[in-house]
Parts: structure tokens; sequence; C-alpha cells
């Protein structure tokens, strides 16, 4: 990592089950990142507010409730209005694999599956976000 990265993880929507975004957060921070948690039931709004107030480089989104097709692109034109399109968007989640080429079309660079490697997703941001950095 060429340096900490800041990364906002959210639970947009109504969705009242953030396990999963909890063990996220944990293991960012174990991997060296810096990790804001904005907590349960985030707008889109909030989250694109929370992602420029706190300069952050991603943001991960996790979702079970079936929300992804909506609040998704809503986060990322929130980010895109604010200025801040260029902020990498992850999720994770329960999301059938029919939507996951739609989202990734819209601007959420990758989605992890129940199951996925905490590992991988740690290695893959820091690839991502060193490539950014790197001007790849």
């Amino acid at each position: 990592m060429r340096r900490p990265y800041r990364v906002v993880v959210a639970k947009p929507g109504l969705d009242g089950h953030d396990r999963g975004a909890r063990v996220i957060a944990r293991a960012l921070r174990e991997a060296g990142y810096e990790v804001i948690y904005t907590g349960l039931h985030q707008t889109p709004e909030q989250i694109a507010e929370t992602t420029i107030q706190e300069d952050a480089d991603a943001v991960g989104l996790s979702i079970l409730s079936g929300a992804h097709m909506t609040l998704f692109p809503r986060i990322l034109e929130e980010l895109d209005s604010r200025g801040a399109g260029d902020v990498l968007v992850f999720a994770g989640g329960i999301i059938p694999d029919a939507d996951i080429a739609e989202l990734e079309k819209t601007g959420v660079a990758r989605i992890f599956t129940p199951g996925a490697p905490l590992g991988e997703i740690t290695a893959w941001l820091e690839q991502r976000l060193d490539e950014r950095e790197a001007g790849e």
C-alpha cells in the first residue's frame, strides 16, 4: 500500500443487518486502511457527503435488502454530482449474478458476494487504489 487509504463503509437504505459491513470494516483496518463506518440506514446523499467530508479514496457498500439496483446508481450519481465521481465504489452482499454486470456498467468497480475471502477483497482494493495513485 503506497499510503494508508481512506475507505467509507456504508449500509444504504433500510437494511438493518450490518454484520458483513462490520467484518469488512475490521478486515480493512487490519490490512492498514483508514476506515469510516457510517452505520445503518444511510441515504445516497449521506454516503456521498461522508465520502467527500472524509476525503475517502473508496466507498464499500453493503446491502442485503435487494434495493441495490436503485440505491447503488443513486450513490454513484450523488458522488458524480458533487465532484467525487472518481472515488472507487465497490460492494458486497446478497446481489444476484444477473445484476452484477448491470451494476458494473453503472460504475460499481466490483461486487463481492457472500463467501468472498477477506484477503481477496483487501488485496483487490489495494491493487486498484495503488494503480490509481500511480496514474495507471
